[in-house]
């Protein structure tokens, strides 16, 4: 969105949301400066936003996984085996017709065709049942045991990724209520400052909760194995308060940072991407937050 040279008021919204050209916010930002109206404003909305995420997220409910187990538990893996008659049970009577020419004996079954060569019954007699047989009885239960180890392999990974998703979405959920809290907060401050690498940090903070919101806007591209680190810089050194996630966008972060104290600045510098409990470069950003 661009406004011209139109009231810096009619940008609000717009820049909120992150919709203004870069001289738009430039210009905007400069407003916000010396406006307490237009910061009433920007952090009323920045609360309303924070709200509505908040909002799109889903709990499941608590006995999904459970119901989830118990319908699987309840599917059949295999075919139902199938017991063969037992060896003295008496055959019975085949309805095949007479063959024709016949005597009018209709033999049995198909084991009890004739032989040719000697008149008996067993010529048709199939060899290969009993192996067939024997197979059946001796891999059906590995067979079956296999099938349960797959399915408790699948059930352990499924319950384990369902775990995982549930700890991603408390973790966003739980971040999502303190962006909220913060922005919302009596006293919140909103405090802007440039990265001497290239870009503009945004604190939103409360001293009552002691706690602040980071973003940054325009950061410069690091690479893959660097990150920007985020810091709580006092004369007693510097703590860690959280690595600056990867822009998306234009728009990097939000970062939630806790525990602040009197004296306290916000630092920002470059570290490995894993990291690091102290910094290893000199800050592209100190940012005062007053008493």
């Amino acid at each position: 969105m661009t406004a011209g040279g139109a009231d810096p008021h009619t940008l609000l919204g717009a820049y909120v949301m992150d919709a203004v050209t870069e001289p738009d916010r430039a210009r905007f930002e400069q407003h916000l400066a010396g406006c307490e109206a237009c910061q009433e404003d920007v952090l009323a909305m920045r609360e309303a936003v924070a709200r509505l995420a908040v909002a799109t997220a889903v709990v499941p409910r608590p006995e999904l996984r459970e119901q989830t187990m118990l319908a699987a538990s309840r599917i059949r893996q295999l075919p139902p085996v199938i017991s063969e008659e037992p060896a003295g049970s008496p055959a019975l009577p085949s309805v095949a017709a007479e063959p024709p020419g016949g005597t009018g004996h209709v033999p049995a079954g198909p084991g009890s065709w004739p032989d040719p060569a000697t008149g008996r019954g067993d010529a048709g007699a199939r060899p290969g049942g009993r192996a067939r047989s024997r197979w059946r009885t001796a891999w059906l239960p590995r067979l079956a045991v296999a099938a349960a180890v797959v399915l408790a392999a699948i059930a352990i990974g499924f319950g384990s990724a369902m775990q995982g998703a549930q700890h991603r979405l408390d973790q966003a959920t739980g971040r999502s209520h303190a962006i909220a809290a913060i922005l919302g907060a009596p006293d919140a401050t909103m405090l802007t400052a440039r990265i001497t690498t290239g870009g503009t940090a945004t604190v939103v903070m409360s001293h009552h909760d002691r706690a602040l919101v980071l973003t940054a806007a325009d950061l410069r591209e690091l690479p893959a194995a660097k990150a920007y680190e985020v810091w709580l810089m006092s004369r007693s050194g510097a703590r860690a308060a959280g690595m600056l996630p990867a822009p998306n966008g234009r728009m990097a972060g939000p970062v939630v940072v806790t525990g602040l104290a009197p004296g306290d600045q916000v630092g920002l510098t470059i570290e490995p991407a894993v990291g690091s409990p102290r910094p290893t470069t000199a800050p592209i950003l100190m940012l005062r937050l007053g008493s």
